[in-house]
């Protein structure tokens, strides 16, 4: 019976993990797009008068 009870709580745990690490993935993909529109909507404004425009914006 512990034998069992032990099985089904690794189940339990990986399936757990395997959802985590979906979800997780899809979080990835959502940021990556929107770094992805953030770096075309950076690159289409004007460089000013400061020359080249740096990666971590305007500070």
């Amino acid at each position: 019976m512990g034998v069992i009870l032990l099985v089904l709580l690794v189940a339990l745990v990986l399936g757990g993990l395997g959802f985590a690490a979906h979800a997780l993935w899809w979080i990835a993909v959502i940021v990556f797009i929107a770094w992805l529109v953030g770096f075309g909507v950076s690159r289409g404004e004007s460089a000013g008068v400061g020359g080249r425009r740096r990666w971590y914006g305007r500070w």
